[in-house]
Formats: structure tokens, sequence, C-alpha cells
């Protein structure tokens, strides 16, 4: 049994002094400024005048030649230095690096960007090389001057009013790159049979860290080689209440794209989206400049005119290919026919295209397993400056072992107990399912057991008779409902229409269980036709989900279906590789189709022989899962039973709010912000058992969890004549691409705050008069829900608008988790006896007391870790690097397996009602922080689910409702126009989002920065 976990997270040590040190900085000339802005100008009509130069290219290609610069966001309006902050400067640089940038550099380097300022087309215009000219002289002669700045502080920050530190935004940035700078120092990392040699990547100003990575390493698989190197992400982040930032250290392996597909004899690129490339030089890229040992990085793009691929003139490639060593840039349709060719040593331009998951399968696993990582680390802390400690180990917390609930998932060693268990979880689904009938008040009418249909809209036999036999195994049923019978052939399932459907019937001692077959006829199943008629993709795809939509809901009401009467559909489809381009996928057409008869929908993928499909992914595992999905969507849950006994509020109900986000790249092509709110009621009759509820906005009331997700669908419609806003004409290579500018996002932003503090404000007044427990989730909602930053949290209060903060209601407790999401929460392994493993133990995991003396507030900050689902059992001593000789004398790697680390869950309890609060009226003893915490880590262990989740359940079930938030324009007469559907684009500012779970709904982690492109913010 692990006794402590550690983590790789640094902070400054309690009685050091601070971590300083010296740079040289540039400030960004603002004399520049009139004259760019006239060159950037040049030829554009008065509305569309730009105020703000685009310098974000040129920054990239400055932390790309200069290896040692750090270039920072330039502020919008030049800020005065406060008491809390220190003077900002454009770029750093470390005191004892050479001249990064000698004049003639800096000025070959400001020719090439000043070359992509104008619009597009007009570089022949003589009035703009006029200009051009009249500006490259004026620079030159204006060239920054840089300045010493000495005894800067990387780790020391303000404090928050709440105890939180307060990190400059310049130090997210040096910090990070002081610290990589220094493990660069340590030199090779050594292995068996090898070393590891990192370079440093270039950071945007935006990126808020480092980046560290190794030349790219060779294994063979299954006869053939691939390339991966290992990445380690170095960043800033704050904890609640405490008043010390943190350093994160983050491994991970990035895959190399390595073999050209087959049929087209070069690299499968998607075609929708730009792929990243890794470049480094063997000699400076420019004359004079000093040798760089950074990698660049730049972007493959579609020309959709010559159907190739092209660099990218919007990212640094546009630069660095026009400067004087362009002849050694590499040419795209070689790097994508001959990939190998340019990864590893050799002379020129040496270059790695990223693999992404959409390229296909790779035989490189992810990740590195625990034993490996803290190998890594420990290596890495050699580079820690003396004042820069680990952060204390964690110890377990409250409750025995892995702090399990009461009810959770028995552990089974015989058949006759597998046996027995499984026959008591169909008996609890049905028990839940007959209350779920009595509570929507189905039925009632009837004596005896209540009566509950579903549906099966299939397309295949195969898929038909294994969906019957799964249904039956789902709920625990005996026979096939007279599916093989001789009064039911298989002319009767192919011939069932809407109102004349083969029914199937279970009668049970909870309830009579009924399936109601239809084949999905009239090509309600078949992909999207947009038609051609109608102007503009966007319109055109619109009309093409409308069509559908009106379609399946009407052949569902002919059959009967209420929209009163919520129930559940299990429709097959075809694989998405069938529905090519993507928007023709019909999955989401039919879920809105769905939704408005009143079904509640999973789906299923028909078999095909094309497509090889393996033992985990087979037909009846897949069908069995969505019958198990489905029938959690009616809103029965068995709740995990906290074992806390008194020292929690007897009844004590879970609250949760979600935002949810569609972006215009989203299913149906439209933007949304929904907030939504899901409640959680244990059931006083049904041990175990608890209601779910959602809240529905419109009418001010908790609705039953099927009913709440239907109306999503309908409170996910745009009134067309709100969303059309004007079009925002690009420039460049984005030409003629509607997008919507960062002053009108910000400004949709502050409305969707607004919308957000007054849904809060309607959900909080609903939960008076019980005591409940209300969980949020960082990375998800402080966008729209500010208080929920670090910054600005404060115990035991809380504000949910412009308000001043207040203390919290008499039955309320707030409690905040953060998941690994932009690698907030550190990676971690369990410590193990000395000369064995590090390993990956499942517990409730807290602060020593001793540091709870020595920091009280530190207190409310617990962590959670769950067991490894069987799925996933892999040795914690899997070694990704070393190669060896097995007893057939042949070399031999773990490289293709994958690793699997549970997620270190972050749980802070943000506000609860402590022995001081003498404004409390709630009877009974003060709250316990840990008991909470502690309940909210039992709430991720549900016995419905066979593993553990990401969340604590009602976060789970509150996610799981954007399934049905799919934004489409409210019907009106006539058919939306290209601008309302196309003006919606929204920069992607909110990368902190993570993935609520994966496919199976597991707590894994993301460590790995496998897809092309990915990039993590470390903003608290």
């Amino acid at each position: 049994m692990y006794k402590s976990i550690r983590r790789s997270a640094y902070h400054l040590a309690g009685d050091s002094t601070p971590w300083t040190e010296d740079f040289r900085v540039l400030p960004f000339p603002e004399h520049w400024r009139a004259r760019l802005i006239a060159l950037h100008n040049h030829g554009r009509d008065e509305e569309k005048q730009r105020l703000i130069l685009p310098t974000r290219r040129l920054d990239g290609v400055l932390q790309t030649l200069a290896p040692d610069v750090i270039v920072r966001p330039r502020p919008r309006t030049p800020v005065e230095p406060g008491p809390q902050t220190a003077e900002d400067f454009w770029m750093y640089v470390p005191a004892s690096a050479p001249d990064p940038l000698p004049s003639r550099s800096m000025q070959q380097l400001l020719d090439a960007w000043l070359r992509t300022l104008g619009p597009k087309g007009v570089a022949q215009d003589p009035g703009f090389r006029s200009l051009l000219l009249s500006s490259s002289a004026d620079l030159k002669e204006n060239l920054p001057k840089w300045q010493p700045v000495t005894g800067v502080e990387l780790l020391t920050t303000a404090i928050t009013t709440s105890g939180t530190s307060a990190p400059e935004p310049r130090q997210f940035q040096l910090a990070t790159d002081a610290l990589a700078r220094r493990i660069l120092a340590l030199g090779a990392f050594p292995f068996e049979g090898g070393e590891l040699r990192f370079r440093a990547l270039p950071r945007g100003p935006r990126d808020q860290g480092a980046e560290l990575m190794s030349q790219p390493l060779c294994r063979t698989i299954k006869r053939k080689e691939w390339w991966f190197s290992v990445v380690l992400n170095i960043s800033l982040h704050t904890t609640p209440f405490d008043p010390r930032p943190r350093l994160h250290l983050h491994w991970g392996v990035r895959r190399w794209a390595t073999h050209a597909r087959a049929a087209t004899k070069r690299l499968n690129l998607p075609y929708r989206e730009a792929t990243t490339v890794h470049l480094r030089p063997t000699i400076p890229w420019l004359p004079g400049a000093p040798a760089t040992e950074r990698y660049a990085l730049a972007r493959l793009r579609r020309d959709r005119a010559a159907d190739t691929f092209v660099w990218s003139e919007n990212d640094t490639a546009g630069i660095l290919h026009g400067l004087s060593l362009a002849g050694n840039f590499p040419d795209p349709e070689q790097l994508l026919t001959e990939p190998v060719s340019w990864i590893g040593e050799g002379r020129g331009v040496r270059a790695a295209v990223v693999h992404s998951t959409r390229m296909g399968k790779h035989e490189i696993g992810t990740g590195f397993m625990p034993n490996q990582r803290a190998q890594l680390t420990e290596w890495a802390e050699q580079a820690l400056p003396e004042a820069v400690v680990r952060v204390p180990d964690l110890l377990r917390g409250r409750g025995k072992g892995i702090g399990a609930p009461k009810n959770r998932r028995p552990k089974l060693r015989t058949d006759e107990a597998k046996k027995a268990e499984l026959m008591r979880e169909t008996q609890a689904r049905r028990v839940a399912l007959a209350t779920q009938s009595r509570m929507a008040g189905h039925g009632l009418e009837q004596d005896g057991p209540p009566v509950v249909e579903a549906r099966l809209l299939w397309q295949s036999p195969e898929a038909r008779k294994e969906a019957v036999a799964k249904f039956a195994v789902a709920l625990g049923l005996d026979g096939d409902g007279g599916a093989s019978t001789a009064q039911v052939t298989e002319r009767d399932f192919d011939q069932a229409r809407p109102g004349a459907p083969v029914v199937l019937e279970w009668q049970t001692p909870e309830l009579t269980l009924r399936l109601r077959c239809l084949p999905l006829a009239d090509g309600l199943g078949d992909r999207l036709v947009p038609d051609p008629a109608v102007k503009g993709k966007g319109a055109a795809l619109a009309a093409a989900v409308s069509e559908r939509r009106r379609a399946l809901r009407s052949w569902l009401r002919a059959d009967g279906a209420d929209p009163l009467c919520p129930e559940l559909a299990l429709v097959e489809v075809a694989h998405r590789s069938t529905f090519r381009p993507a928007s023709t996928d019909p999955k989401f057409a039919v879920r809105l189709g769905c939704a408005d008869a009143g079904l509640l929908t999973q789906f299923v993928v028909t078999p095909s022989a094309d497509r090889q499909i393996d033992n985990v992914d087979s037909l009846d595992h897949r069908t069995h899962s969505a019958w198990l999905d489905g029938l959690r969507q009616l809103g029965v849950r068995v709740l995990p039973q906290h074992t806390l006994g008194d020292d929690l509020p007897d009844e004590l109900q879970y609250a949760a709010v979600w935002m949810v986000k569609r972006r215009k790249d989203g299913p149906t092509r439209l933007p949304k912000h929904l907030p939504v709110a899901v409640l959680v009621t244990p059931l006083p009759d049904a041990e175990g058992l608890a209601a779910v509820r959602g809240w529905d906005d419109s009418a001010g009331e908790w609705v039953p969890y099927p009913q709440f997700l239907l109306g999503l669908v309908k409170q996910a419609e745009i009134d067309p004549e709100a969303f059309a806003e004007p079009e925002t004409p690009g420039d460049g290579a984005h030409s003629g691409t509607p997008r919507v500018t960062g002053k009108q996002w910000r400004t949709n932003l502050a409305q969707q705050r607004k919308e957000t503090a007054a849904f809060l404000q309607r959900v909080l007044h609903s939960l008076r008069g019980q005591p409940t427990a209300l969980i949020t989730h960082a990375q998800n909602s402080r966008l729209h829900w500010p208080w929920l930053q670090d910054g600005q949290a404060q115990q035991d209060l809380i504000k949910a608008g412009h308000a001043p903060a207040g203390r919290l209601d008499d039955e309320l407790r707030l409690v905040r988790v953060r998941g690994c999401g932009g690698r907030e929460t550190a990676q971690w392994w369990g410590l193990a006896e000395p000369g064995k493993p590090q390993g990956q133990p499942a517990g409730f995991w807290a602060q020593s007391p001793q540091q709870h003396d020595r920091a009280p507030s530190s207190a409310r900050v617990f962590y959670s870790t769950t067991e490894r689902p069987g799925t996933h059992a892999v040795s914690p001593a899997l070694d990704r690097l070393a190669t060896r000789v097995n007893a057939a004398g042949n070399l031999t790697s773990q490289a293709g397996t994958n690793a699997w680390n549970p997620t270190l869950v972050e749980i802070v309890v943000l506000g609860c009602h402590g022995d001081d609060d003498s404004t409390a009226t709630v009877p009974g003893s003060p709250d316990d922080a840990e008991a909470l915490a502690l309940a909210v880590h039992q709430l991720r262990q549900a016995p419905d689910y066979a593993a553990a989740l990401s969340l604590p359940l009602p976060l789970h079930l509150a996610g799981l409702a954007q399934a049905y938030v799919l934004p489409t324009l409210a019907e009106r007469d006539g058919s939306p126009g290209e601008e309302a559907m196309e003006s919606a684009a929204e920069p992607n500012v909110d990368d902190l989002d993570p993935d609520l779970t994966d496919a199976a709904g597991l707590a894994t982690e993301p460590d790995v920065d496998d897809e092309e492109g990915a990039e993590s913010s470390s903003v608290s």
C-alpha cells in the first residue's frame, strides 16, 4: 500500500532568498507605429482600416531566429507599472547571452516582416512598394537598443486578499524559460542503449511556458521504422489560497508522421486543418546571427486551387521562406512523400511532421508510466536553483484505502460471484427504470408494474440481432422478447413501418419492457446532401439538417412518439468514414429529429467488412455499452454513498454547473454558449438511488433529466435575425473568410458573462432550503464565471455577478474541481519502497498536518486519484526508451505500448460553514472541509460504471448535456443566408477546456502531446 504520492511541482522554499535573473530588454519602438499602420492599411477601404499592428508572425520568427529571446505580447495601450507590477518589455534575453540580433540580422528580419503587412494582392502596387522602401529605411535608422535590467524576480509575486499568489504576466514566460535553460545545461539524459539530447522550441507570447524536445528516436515495430521524440513542458501555475506559485514539469511523447499512405504515396494530412512541422537548421537562418539550437515551427496547409500542400504564409514559414536561406527550405511535396529522409541528422534544414490521430495509426505508444516519469523528473530536478524546492508529498487523507463509497463495485474473483453481481446490477437497473417511470407519471392510470418502451432504429440485420440480445443482457431479461418465435419473421422486421413496428416484450416483477423495432428506411440514415440550389455552404448544410430533422420527426410521431413522454432510441448509423466530407454525417440531424419527437438517442455503428474492428470495439461490446449509456440518460442513477456519517448534513444533495460551448466548427456549424445545471438528489425510499434533474431556465424549475436533455435542443436554437451580424473581411491568405474580430468577441464574452451571472443567481435561489454541495469545474467555467479563478475566489464567500461577494446561503457549500487540462495539476507517482518501481495508487490525498500548521488555508485543497480499469493493465515499470536483446538474440522494445495514468484531480472547498461563522443559522456541528472533499472524491466512483469517472458524477452528467446542445437557426420563413451562417467564427481563446472523459468515460490523463498543433495554457 502506497502511503504517499509525489508531484513534479516546485515552489520557492519558505525561508529562501528570491530567485532572480539578469536580462537585457528591448521596449517596443512605439515611434514605428504610425508609419507601419499606414503600410498595413494601404489599399484598404476606410471601414476596413486596422488600428493594431499584426506582430504575431514577427514574434514567432524572433523566437526562432534568436535562440535566447523571450517575446512578450505587446499591450494594446502602453501600461504604466503600478505598485503590484513591474515594467514589462517587448523582448527579453539573458544578460549572459551574446547579442541575439545584430543590426544586419534585425534589418533583414524586419524587411521580411514588412512585406507581409499589406493586404493580399497589394505587393506589386507602386504606392505600396514606395511606402515599403521608405518604412524600411526609417526603421533602419531608428532600430531599438537593448537595455540592462537586473534582479528580475521570477517566483516572488504579489498576494491577493484571499492569500493566493498573483504572478506578473511576464513571470509565466521568464520563470519557465529560465528553468528550461538550466535543464539544457545538464547535457544529455542517459538511458540503456542511448541518450536524450534536448533542444528548446519557440514559444509564442501567449503560450505562457517553455518546451524542450529530444532528438527523434527510431524504433522498429512490426517490421517498420517509427519515429518519436520525448517532450518536456514547463509551466507556471497557482493554487487557491497558496501564496507561492508553482512550476510544473510535464513529460510526454511527440510522434512523427513516418509512413506515406499507400494509395496516394504521401502522408495522409487533414485537408481542412493546417499541420504542424518542426524545422531545425544546421546553419544560422540569417548571416551574422548566432547559431540556434532551437526548432522552428511552421505549418502546412492545403492549397485548394492546386490541390496540394504549401507552407502557410501567415505563419513563421511565410517569413523564413523569404529570407536568405530559402533555398534550403523543405519542398512540401518531397516532405510529404519522403518524410523519413528529413527526420534525424543530415545536411541542410531537418524537418519532421507531427503525427495526428486523424492520419491513421502510429505504432509508437503514448506517454510514460510512473517509474520512468519519476526517473526523468529526478534528472531534471538537478537543474533547480537552490531557492526552488519540490512541493511536499501528499499523504492519504480521510477514508481507508482508496476512499471508496459504501456501495462501490465489488471486486469479484469467482464465476458464481460475478453471476450474482450481474443479476444484482440488472435488477437495480429495472428498479431504477420503474422508479423513473413512476416519478415521471407514466402509466399511473394502469394497475401493476409500469410499462417502459424503447425503440431500435436499425439498418442491418446483424446490428438488429445484436441490439435485441444486448438489450436483454443490460436489463437481465430472459429470452429475446419473442424475436425468434414463429410469429415474427425476417420479413416482418423488414416490412415494419411507423405505426406497425415489430414489438418485443418482456415481463418482470418490476416493470414491463417493450422494444419497438423499426428499419431506418426512406433514406433517414443516409448522408446529408446539401441542396445545390441553396447559395452558400453554410446555408446549404443548415437546410439539409433542417430537412432531415423534420422528416425524422414526422416519421417517429407517426409511430406514436410523444414529446411529453421521453423515451430511448438506439439508432444504427454508418461509420463516420462513410461520410465525406464530415459535414454530411447525419448523426446530429438524427439526434435533433429524435429529440423533437421526444426520444433520447444513442448510436451504434454499422458493422463493415471493409473496416477491421478489434475485440475491444466489437459489435457486441459497442452495442451493450450504447444501451447502458442510453439507460443512464433516463435519469435515475445509483449514487455513490459517502462514508462520512454525521460529518455531512443529512439529505445532502449535489448540484453541478457546466458551461456548454459550441464553436462554429461544431457539428451544426453554429456557435452557442449555454450554461446548464444538474441536481442529484438521493431518494429516501430507495437506498443508493438518486433522482437526477436538470434546470429548465425558461420555466425556472428543476425537471427530470430526460426532459431536461430534450429541452436543451430548443434552448440551443438561435434567432436568425439576432444572429445575423455584419461580416468582417479578412486579409492575406484568409481573404474573404468571414471572422469575428477580437473586439466583437470580447463584447460577446461580456454579454455571455452577464447571462451566466443571471443564470447562476436563479439556480442558487432555487437551491435554498436543502443542504446542497454545488460542484464546479475550473477549466470549464472560470472564463464565464470569473469568481472561480484562483486569484478571485475567497474562502466561504460567493460572487455570481457584479455585486460584491457575499456569504454563502446557510445550506450551500461550494466545491471546485480541476483536472489536468492545460497541465494545471502536476504529473505524479506513488512513492514505492526502495528497489521497487514507482506506482499509481488510488486514493484521497491531503497535505500533511505540519503543512496545515504553516499555511492553514491549505486545509481546503485536496486531491483525488482512482484505480486503473482492467482494460489499462500496463506495468508501472514500462520503459519506453530502452532497447534490449531478448532471449532469441533480437532487439526488443516496449515503445509500442501505450502508457496510461490516472488523472490527479484537485478538489478545493471554496465555501463551507466553519465554527467561526457567526452568521450561520444551520443547526449542528460546523462543516468539515476534508469530509466534504472526500465525498466529492467518492462521487467519481459511481457503482453503475465499470470504471471511475474523470469528474464527480453530477459534473459528469452536466457535461453529457453538451450532446444535446446542437445550435440551429430557429425556423422562419425563408432559408438562412450565407452571411448569417458564416459570420459566427469565434477566436479559439478558451483553450483550457479539457475533454470531459474519453470514449469510455474513464479517468484518463492526456499526458502526451500527440495531436498536431496541441498547445497548453498555464494561466490560472
